[in-house]
């Protein structure tokens, strides 16, 4: 038994994996095979013998059981039972599968392409077994006038059914014994040149002709057959035919028969042409008919055809006589267009020719064709006329009267037959004129100065600016044609012009974006010019006109970094946190003031400076996958009315399930800009409840705010370390709030890293500018007092230096200031003091972070003060929060 998860493989494999089915098998099987059964023909590549099942053979219809394809189970095999004959069958197509007893397919199916190879055991035969055919005297060599038909029932494109057509005998053999030929391939009989000259001299025959068809092709085995083909000759009829004389205008019945033609030999058409094309025909006899009436000479071809439309003879010639009559009036030519004639062209100027066509006989009188003129008459005063016409060669030409540009004149003129004689026929021909005018006027603005135009300083590349509007006084469109440029005020190509080739109006457009400061205003110059030349004098002081710009400055409102914003939080993050920040596009344009609009459930507030987005009080009510979408409004402190907007969408994450690890502690960290070389490592959660170790893998990334994520680049080194870097060249200098997301597993926290971003000298310390109190001493000076102080209390002698130090600490009361700006490798904390607390500020290494600082103990043992407050370094903290223990308490 074959295994089911076997089978159920197998069916899986063909349905998944059609391409990997077998490809086709070819088998060629000789027709007639004469050797022992069963031939084996090719082995099966069936799979290995481990595979189970029945071998199944199918294909044709009533091959699979009784048909004489096997396949031997042992062996693999496929094999042929007995003879096959090609003409019955010429190929089968089988297919072999390896299939359980259920029927499932397990293998294939392998389609199998079984051919049987032609073997030439037919025996051409002729269509018929004797011709006959009726030739006539004066058929031309070489054009068949019968085609032999054979059939070889072999496999077709083999050399067992090519077939050849041969002459063996021809009876009688005068006057000679080759007065046909036969071609081989096509079978076509024709008359050699031999027997076409032997037959043009005297008729002979009739002839008895043996010819044969062979298969094979050329060579010199094969079947053959042979046929009888009677040739008889007969008497030539193709003869010449006389002209035929019809009359013009012909009144009978039509079509009308006036002559016959006939071809003597057997299977033949008639075709005939006229020159030029008549109304002429020919019917299968022979018979010519015309089918309407004449009124011209003609002439006409005949010509005897094979069944191949090849001529068996030279085509005979009709000549058909018209008779002439005067029935055709002169035909005047037609004109497309008018006829122009330019402006002021001097008189004797021919305009035009008349040429009217009368179709009568040539020469004769019924085709003598004159001219008069009718129109138009000349004006009453005129001296003379404004056209002059020759009566015999229809010549049309300018008269002494003046035109005028721009006139259309209509010309009528008689054309008579017969000279003009009594019982001419005529006809009116009508000739159009028009006086062109010529390019004499250059074309002129109608407002040489424009009334100033203002613009925005934000107007868009492409703003219409003015339009203005040129004539010309010529009349031909042509001439009318302008060019327009901008001749002066535009150095820079702010401004184009803008118009249409055939138009008078031209658009004067902005191209380039303005600038008030750059200049307030442009005073264009527009020069007009023909594109044609022109004629006489130049441009007058009209071709130009002046436009005035003027460029309103105009104060934009402010652009946020974004269009739209999005950030993702949990549903429990508590009061205060922070989402992402909204910064203006440009950091260093007028102060900007943030507020939020259509805060519906007051989850969110914003800082009104900063741009930092913070929950306002815990997230009840907000769902997991929910949104939440209110309106961040951006408006310039100085200019309020300016204002923008964009949408900021709060995408609700599912709460953690488990409580929240501790996160190490984060003191505030200081990066150069530009950037160096180094970064902030940023350590996982110190402890995890559900971790053994109490360590990650976690996975660390930005928050999703997205000016955060193009300032700001997080690298992991590890399961439990990442590393901050600026991805920025340059970042603001000032202290940012980097939102760090640390995500283990399912669960999320969210680290809130302060960076201070400051200029930075050449050892990588921040420089930081530190402003001074008015009307007090300078670090300098504090400085020399402190020294000079110290060097009076050591010259002092014994004795207690309380009041010494009391003095010391009086005089730095004075002074105001605080050091910070002490280099970080050299930290000399300085600070100022009274009788009460001592509060110390001072400037620690960032790089190697401390969560505390203390004094050296030789500084703070200088007075008796009841206790010292230093400031301590808590995560998240800018400056620390104060720890109020002692600090000679902190070892």
């Amino acid at each position: 038994m074959i295994p089911t998860w076997l089978t159920l493989l197998c069916l899986f494999i063909a349905q998944v994996f059609p391409e990997a089915q077998p490809a086709d098998l070819y088998v060629e099987v000789p027709e007639n095979y004469g050797g022992n059964f069963p031939l084996y023909l090719t082995k099966l590549p069936l799979p290995p013998e481990e595979t189970e099942g029945e071998i199944v053979l199918s294909g044709n219809p009533g091959v699979a059981a009784e048909g004489p394809f096997a396949v031997d189970p042992e062996s693999g095999f496929l094999l042929v039972t007995r003879a096959l004959d090609r003409e019955e069958q010429a190929e089968y197509r089988l297919q072999v599968t390896l299939e359980t007893e259920a029927g499932h397919v397990l293998w294939g199916a392998q389609p199998v392409l079984v051919r049987v190879k032609d073997e030439n055991d037919q025996v051409p035969r002729f269509s018929q077994s004797v011709y006959t055919f009726q030739l006539s005297q004066g058929t031309r060599p070489g054009i068949p006038f019968l085609f032999l038909e054979a059939l070889d029932e072999d496999e077709p494109g083999t050399a067992n059914s090519d077939l050849r057509f041969y002459i063996l005998n021809q009876a009688p053999a005068w006057p000679s014994p080759d007065m046909f030929q036969l071609e081989p391939r096509l079978g076509a009989l024709a008359l050699s040149p031999e027997g076409s000259t032997s037959l043009d001299r005297a008729a002979g025959g009739p002839y008895q002709l043996l010819v044969q068809v062979k298969d094979m092709g050329d060579q010199a085995s094969g079947h053959q057959a042979t046929a009888t083909v009677h040739v008889s000759i007969v008497e030539n009829t193709w003869v010449p035919l006389d002209p035929v004389h019809l009359a013009e205008n012909l009144k009978v019945p039509y079509p009308h028969h006036f002559a016959q033609v006939h071809w003597s030999g057997g299977d033949v058409h008639y075709h005939l042409e006229s020159q030029p094309p008549g109304p002429f025909d020919v019917d299968a006899e022979g018979k010519l008919y015309v089918t309407e009436e004449l009124d011209r000479e003609a002439q006409a071809e005949v010509q005897a055809r094979n069944v191949r439309a090849e001529d068996y003879t030279e085509p005979l010639e009709l000549r058909v006589v018209v008779t002439d009559e005067n029935d055709n009036a002169p035909v005047c030519p037609l004109w497309d267009s008018p006829i122009s004639v330019p402006e002021l062209s001097p008189p004797g100027t021919e305009v035009t020719r008349l040429l009217a066509e009368d179709m009568d006989a040539p020469g004769s009188p019924n085709s003598h064709v004159v001219y008069q003129l009718l129109s138009p008459e000349p004006e009453e005063g005129a001296e003379g006329r404004a056209f002059e016409l020759d009566f015999t060669s229809g010549s049309v030409t300018l008269g002494d009267a003046p035109l005028r540009a721009g006139q259309n004149i209509l010309l009528r003129v008689m054309a008579a037959d017969r000279g003009g004689a009594e019982g001419s026929l005529s006809s009116t021909c009508e000739v159009a004129v028009t006086i062109t005018d010529i390019n004499d006027h250059a074309p002129e603005f109608a407002t040489s100065q424009i009334e100033p135009v203002s613009l925005p300083e934000d107007a868009q590349p492409g703003t219409l600016v003015a339009t203005l509007m040129a004539t010309d006084a010529d009349l031909e469109p042509a001439f009318r044609l302008m060019d327009f440029a901008i001749e002066a005020g535009d150095v820079e190509g702010t401004f184009g012009l803008d118009w249409e080739p055939n138009s008078s109006h031209v658009q004067l457009r902005l191209l380039k974006n303005l600038s008030y400061e750059a200049a307030s205003s442009y005073e264009l110059v527009v020069v007009v010019r023909n594109m044609a030349e022109l004629v006489g004098p130049g441009s007058g002081p009209g071709a130009t006109a002046t436009v005035t710009v003027l460029v309103e400055r105009l104060v934009l409102p402010p652009k946020l970094d974004q269009e739209s914003y999005e950030a993702s939080v949990p549903v429990n993050t508590p009061a205060g946190s922070l989402l992402l920040t909204i910064q203006p596009s440009d950091p260093i344009s007028s102060p900007v003031r943030f507020s939020l609009v259509n805060d519906s459930e007051g989850w969110l507030c914003i800082k009104e400076v900063s741009g930092e987005v913070h929950t306002a009080r815990p997230l009840q009510g907000a769902q997991p996958g929910d949104m939440y979408t209110v309106l961040v409004e951006a408006q310039y402190e100085d200019e309020p009315t300016l204002s923008t907007s964009a949408s900021l969408v709060i995408h609700f994450l599912k709460a953690p399930s488990a409580r929240a690890p501790a996160l190490n502690p984060v003191p505030t960290r200081h990066l150069c800009t530009p950037r160096q070389d180094h970064g902030v490592v940023i350590s996982g959660p110190s402890e995890d409840p559900d971790l053994a170790d109490g360590h990650g893998p976690y996975s660390f990334a930005l928050g999703p705010n997205p000016t955060v994520q193009r300032d700001w680049h997080l690298q992991a080194l590890n399961g439990s370390h990442a590393y901050l870097t600026l991805a920025l060249h340059w970042v603001e200098p000032r202290e940012h709030v980097v939102p760090v997301v640390v995500s283990h597993n399912v669960r999320m926290w969210q680290l809130q890293l302060r960076v201070v971003v400051c200029r930075c000298n050449v050892e990588g310390q921040c420089m930081r500018k530190v402003g001074r109190m008015k009307g007090m001493p300078t670090k300098l000076s504090a400085v020399g007092i402190l020294v000079g102080t110290l060097m009076a209390i050591a010259l002092g002698g014994p004795g207690p230096p309380t009041s010494s130090l009391s003095l010391l600490l009086q005089m730095l009361i004075s002074l105001g200031n605080t050091f910070i700006d002490t280099p970080r490798r050299n930290v000399l904390p300085a600070f100022w003091a009274s009788l009460g607390p001592v509060r110390l500020a001072h400037k620690i290494n960032y790089r190697n972070p401390l969560s505390s600082y203390q004094l050296p103990r030789f500084l703070c043992t200088l007075t008796s003060i009841p206790s010292v407050t230093v400031p301590k370094f808590s995560p998240g903290s800018r400056g620390g929060e104060l720890d109020p223990t002692p600090w000679w308490q902190k070892q």
